[in-house]
Formats: C-alpha cells, structure tokens, sequence
C-alpha cells in the first residue's frame, strides 16, 4: 500500500462538524446561517416543533419538514464521519495506513465507500486465503500478481514445498496463492465498485414459486402464527423484471413472500462481461507468452468474482433495493398517519360510539363534548337474538337523554347491519326533527387499546368492551387526542408496515405523532397523559405528573403552575409552556400559542395598539382587534422595539386568531343519514367518498357502502399520475364516479378523472 510512515500520519480525532454543515446546506438548499442555527438549537437540547414555532428568526422560519431533514442528514453525517475515523485507527492499528489511503477514507461520501476501502484490512479468520497465509504462499501469490518470464512452473513452486503445512505438490502451493489472490482481488474497491455500478444498472430480479407450496404441501404462516394466503402473492410466481424498474411496492411483497418461503429470489447479471472487463483491467501489463503463472492469475481473477464479489454485490442490490423501497413505505406511512390525525374535529357534540356486533350484541357508550364518559348499554339487533326495536329504543332514549345525536359506528363485524338499522332509525324519525346522523368510523386497533394500560387507567371499573365503545365514540369526535393511544402500526394506514425497519419506522411516526400535537396544541385542563406525553419537552412521568397535579388540586388558571409540576424544570417550561392552552386562564395570553418569554413584547405590541389586553377574550371585541392588528407593519414595530420582524408577524398572527385550528382548514368528516349496499350501486353513479389509505397504486376510499373502493393512480387526474401523493391524502373528501363493480369479490372501481371530465362537459 506504499512505503509512508504509518507513525507520521495524523489522524483526525474529531468531527469536522463544519464541513458537515457546508455539505448539508448544499444537500438541502438552505443556507448555511440557517443550517448552523437549527443544529446549534437541536444540539442544545430543543425540540424541532418549539424551533419551528418560536425560533423562526434564527433559522429563518424553516418548518418542522426542513428542520428534520437536517437533523436527519446531521445525525446521518456524524456517523458516517465517526466511523471515518474509527477505521483509520483500526488500519494505523495494523501499520498500514498510508496517506493516499487516509486521503480516500477522509473524501468517501457514503457508508459503503469507507467499508469498501476498509475491506482489505478487515481482520478475517479461517478464510481460504488466510490459512493459504499461514502455509507461507503470500509470496508465490505475489508471483503471481507481479509475473514471472523465466523457469516452469515446478521450479517456480519449489521453494513452497512443506509436508508439515500439507504442501506436497505444485499444484498444492498455486491453489493457495490462487486463493490469496482472489481474496485480495475480491476486497479491491475499485473491483467492488465497477461491479456494482453495473450489477445496479442491469440486474434482472427473478421470481420463482416453490413448487411445496404449489402443492399446498407447505403451511404458511406470518410472524404472528396467522396463516397466510400463498395466492396473494400470484402475481409473482413467475415474475421477471430490470430491478431499476421495481416498484417499492413489488418489492416489499417479494421480499415478504422470499422471507415467507413462498417465493425463491435470484438475479441474472451480465457476470462473464464484467469478468471480462476486469481480466482487462487487472492483466493490461501480463500475457501468456510474458508470465508463466498467467493462466493461474485468470484462475484468481475469477475465484475472486465469484466468491467474493458477484455474490455480495447482489446481497448489496437486494439490500439496496429492500431499503428504499422500507423508506418509501415508512414515509407514505408517516404521511397517511399525519393526514388521518389531522382530520378536523366535531366539536360542541356529544356522541354515541357503536361497536357492532352479532352473538355478542353491539356495545353502545356516550360520550360528552369533551369526551367524558356518560353511560353504556349493549344492543341485540341482529341475529341470534334479532331484537331491532328494542335496540332502536335504547340508542333513540340514550340520544335524547344526553343530547348525543351523532352516531360513531364501528367498521367491523355486523358493520353494515348497524349501519342499516341507524339509517332506518334516521328515516323513521326525519319528521320529528331530531337531527339524526352517523359516520363510519375504523375501529382499527380499538381492541388493543381496550386492554392497554392506558385505557385501564381511564376507566378501570368499566369492562373492555365499553372502553371499545368509548374510543369509536372519541375517534370520531377528536381523532389526533384518540388515536395517539394506539400503537401507530395498529390503524391500518401503512403498507407491509410489519415487514420494515421498526427502530426507523418508530421514529419517523413518533416525529409524525409529536409535529401534529403539538401543531393543534394542547387543553392543559382536558388533556390526557397520552396526550400530553408528546407535547415538546415533556414526557410519560411529568405528564403523569400534571394529571396528577390537576387532580389534587382542580384546573390550571396558569402557566405559571406548571413550575409547580415534580420533575418539570426551567429547559421543559421552555419547551412546553406555548404549546399548552389554559382556556380558562387568568391571563388572556395563556389561552393562546404566545410564548411566556413573548409576553412583554405583545403586550408593549397591544399598548401600541391601544388594545386592553382584555379585549382578546371579549367576542364583542374582537372584531376591533383583528382590524387593528391587520394595520401592523412589522418593519417599523420591530425598529421600534429592536426584535425581528418575524416575531411581529408570528406574535400579531396569533393574537388575531387565537383559537385557530389548523385542522379546520382540512375537509370535515361525512356525516352521514342514509346507506347503501354494493347491491345498490350502479356505473356512472358520483357519490362522495372520502380518502382512507393511499399507496403507490392509487387509494382507498370509503363511499358509505360496506366495502371500501379502489382509485387506481390512472383515474385520479386528467394528467399523468406518477405518485398518488401528489394528488389525495388519507381524509380528503371528494366526488368519486363508479366506474366498475365485481359483485362476486366485493370490488369497487372508482374514479376521480371521470367526474372531472363529466363536470367539465356539462360547464
């Protein structure tokens, strides 16, 4: 590796953490100013959605999006680097570190680079090549390499001859050093890589069904003992295609069904033309008429690719492959769990929540307008015991008693026949004016909430069933305060969400979870611990705390109180404090997203404005203080009062409207009066629908039938549809025409370009 001093090599013992900022910021396209400031602000120990929302003038108000990434790409940056600098002692270690070599581990880029040009000195044990070393070959493999003009090739091994290593023969001593050569040739990263680049271009991915399982002679069966359908992966039974033109979604189910034992996995390489261009490469200065041993450097050339190369490299692909396709499939997740969290409330409404049901009947649970629990039933309506009068009854006595006319029906088993028994329900009393309606909800996962330790603490004296009940009810009432008990992989707005990384797929939802949160913000009086748990700066003890606290000693007037919290210090106040509302409050800017550390410039803002602060609470007023605050110019304010003038704009924005949901923005849920059945549908009919799950084929929508209807990526748009992303998320509500309907497998065909189409004929 050259003839440099090993001990006169300096090694770099920290992270160049400003070379790492210069390269994300040309990564990211945002400037290095505002780069420094977000990882100096996330290294101090802030949260992203706190730097998003009050430290705008330091990074010039980059959003939750950006500031992940970078995070993401800093985090990412710093490993790659530590690991730089762990390989280059591990080869100054074995005094073989050369400043060329230091130089290329320092520039690599990727993971993979540093690995590659650590692979030759990667202490291996046992390998061929190895236990050719302790023969004493190295040198004849050296001959080989370097060539040899003069004598044959008994005379060129003879000084290899050694019974007590067990080399006896010519033939003995050039297996070994072919060994060390095609171990070195194999570890070679610049071999590696002009494999890779084109293995990664070309390869075929080859799908073949095992005939067992053809035979039904081979169970099934996931991780959790559920039997498996073999059929379901049909589509790949005799499959082939380039792998650059995979889509994610084909490869996550190939890489199920390989790992299923369903499906065997092969790739098909152009393996004899890259041995040929590396026999190119590494005989350019040897012939056979020049090198004795030249025959033997072929052997190498290709023990080497076949042992070493060809097969890690397609390890690398299949990998590679799985990986992007993993990410995809965590972000299309994080981005339908965002969606569905964020779909608007139905505020100032009690509701009655539905958990149908046939042998055991259809558990029944109301709920206030703040979610308090009020009262539970349970109804027979269906078989065995048909009792639809009765049950009728009940749930009409139980909405009059509690002025809960809003009905959260659970989309499970006897779904459909709730839903008829409600709309006949419905029907029979529209003449008496009692507004009546219900919603569908996803009762996904309201049974491992049930039971969760979460739920029990929330109602222990009631039995699981109504707990069931009471978070239909709660779904549908306030879904972002109800779903964040659940375990994310548990709402069914993924894709094979068990088969990727759970320690990156955790992360990136918790990060979902967290933006959402605090984004809405957060009652301090009304909020659970569940709840509280992801606001910024806190965490599961101190929101036990707080609960606790609120408990002993009633509703929070301030938040200033929260000082008074066991384990919350002056860093979580920081962190927390704005994104918790008291509705209640004493001060009026307690009840709004103005930070405490804001207080003396809003209201030094309000005086300039002459506005007593009083008025923000007065309905009557704050007509007046909008107008006013319309009229701010927060160039001058902020001259005046020497701040930034993002922090004018974002202050005065906040006291305009301080109440703001950011929820309100999205389309509300389908409250619906009537039903109808597949058997009811006809091609041609527009009904609305709304968006439940979006993957990379198109989207499920619901349209009020039993059976949820598919969109496929071709009928969204008058235009050519790479990504459904780009068009719907998981609760957008839109007019869906019935394009085709298999009665047979319970199939909807929908489509969004054809109502376009129509609305646009008839304008």
């Amino acid at each position: 590796m050259g003839e440099t001093s090993t001990q006169s090599i300096a090694i770099p013992q920290e992270i160049d953490t400003a070379k790492i900022q210069k390269q994300i910021a040309a990564n990211l396209s945002i400037s290095l100013q505002s780069i420094q400031k977000s990882i100096e602000l996330l290294l101090d120990g802030n949260t992203v959605p706190f730097i998003a929302r009050y430290r705008k003038e330091a990074t010039g108000a980059l959003d939750e999006i950006k500031l992940r990434s970078i995070q993401k790409e800093y985090n990412l940056s710093v490993g790659i680097e530590e690991r730089k600098i762990s390989v280059l002692n591990l080869i100054n270690k074995q005094n073989k570190l050369t400043l060329p070599l230091r130089d290329k581990i320092l520039e690599a880029s990727t993971p993979q680079e540093v690995e590659d040009l650590y692979l030759p000195f990667k202490i291996k044990h046992k390998t061929l090549g190895a236990k050719a070393r302790e023969k004493g070959l190295e040198p004849l493999a050296i001959l080989i390499k370097e060539g040899v003009s003069t004598g044959t090739i008994d005379s060129i091994c003879l000084p290899f001859m050694n019974k007590e290593k067990g080399i006896t023969s010519s033939k003995e001593a050039l297996s070994g050093a072919v060994d060390i050569v095609a171990e070195e040739i194999g570890n070679h990263p610049e071999y590696r890589q002009f494999t890779r680049e084109i293995v990664f271009k070309r390869a075929i991915v080859k799908t073949e069904v095992d005939e067992l399982v053809l035979k039904n002679e081979k169970k099934i069966n996931s991780a959790s003992g559920k039997a498996i359908d073999p059929r379901t992966f049909e589509d790949y039974f005799d499959f082939s295609l380039e792998a650059i033109q995979l889509q994610n979604h084909q490869i996550l189910a190939i890489n199920r069904a390989e790992d299923l034992e369903v499906l065997d996995v092969s790739f098909e390489t152009p393996e004899a033309e890259i041995v040929h261009e590396l026999k190119k490469q590494i005989l350019h200065n040897h012939s056979p008429e020049t090198h004795v041993l030249y025959d033997y450097y072929i052997k190498a050339i290709e023990a080497g690719f076949k042992r070493y190369i060809i097969r890690a490299i397609k390890r690398e692909l299949w990998k590679s492959l799985c990986n992007t396709a993993e990410a995809h499939a965590i972000t299309v997740f994080a981005t339908n769990l965002k969606n569905l969290l964020m779909t608007p409330p139905i505020k100032e409404k009690a509701i009655i929540g539905l958990d149908p049901g046939y042998r055991t009947g259809c558990k029944v649970a109301v709920i206030d307008q703040n979610g308090n629990y009020l009262a539970d039933s349970v109804i027979y309506p269906h078989p065995p015991k048909n009792q639809l009068a009765e049950a009728k009854k009940i749930v009409l006595n139980l909405a009059k008693k509690y002025h809960a006319y809003t009905f959260a029906v659970g989309n499970g088993t006897a779904s459909r026949e709730t839903e008829q028994m409600m709309a006949d329900l419905i029907s029979e009393h529209r003449s008496k004016n009692l507004p009546l309606e219900f919603a569908i909800v996803s009762e996904a996962g309201a049974s491992i909430y049930s039971a969760s330790e979460v739920a029990i603490e929330e109602f222990p004296d009631l039995d699981l069933t109504v707990r069931g009940a009471i978070s239909i009810a709660r779904r549908l009432q306030d879904p972002l305060a109800e779903l964040i008990k659940i375990d994310p992989k548990s709402i069914g707005v993924g894709m094979y969400q068990h088969d990727v990384n759970q320690a990156e797929l955790k992360t990136e939802l918790d990060a979902v979870i967290e933006d959402c949160v605090n984004g809405v913000g957060v009652d301090l009086n009304t909020a659970s611990s569940k709840l509280l748990e992801h606001v910024s700066g806190l965490n599961k003890r101190v929101s036990k705390e707080i609960v606790k606290y609120r408990s002993e000693n009633g509703n929070f007037y301030s938040r200033n109180q929260l000082y008074e919290i066991k384990g919350l210090g002056p860093k979580a106040f920081e962190q927390c404090a704005g994104f918790l509302k008291i509705m209640e409050a004493t001060n009026p800017l307690d009840r709004t997203f103005v930070h405490p550390e804001s207080y003396e410039l809003t209201e030094k803002i309000l005086a300039e404005l002459e506005i007593p602060i009083d008025f923000l609470t007065d309905p009557q007023k704050i007509e007046l203080v909008q107008e006013k605050l319309l009229s701010i110019r927060p160039k001058s304010f902020a001259k005046k009062m020497d701040v930034d003038p993002n922090r004018i704009r974002y202050l005065a924005e906040q006291l305009r409207k301080p109440n703001l949901d950011p929820r309100e923005k999205l389309d509300p849920v389908i409250l619906r009066q009537d039903v109808l059945s597949i058997e009811d549908l006809k091609e041609g009919m527009i009904l609305k629908g709304t968006v439940r799950n979006v993957l990379d084929f198109g989207a499920f929508v619901d349209i009020g039938v039993k059976y949820n209807g598919l969109v496929h990526k071709s009928q969204i748009a008058n235009q050519f549809v790479k990504s459904p992303y780009d068009f719907l998320a998981v609760g957008d509500v839109k007019d869906f025409m019935i394009i085709g309907i298999d009665l047979s497998r319970n199939r909807i065909q929908l489509s969004i370009k054809q109502v376009l189409s129509k609305k646009s004929k008839g304008s």
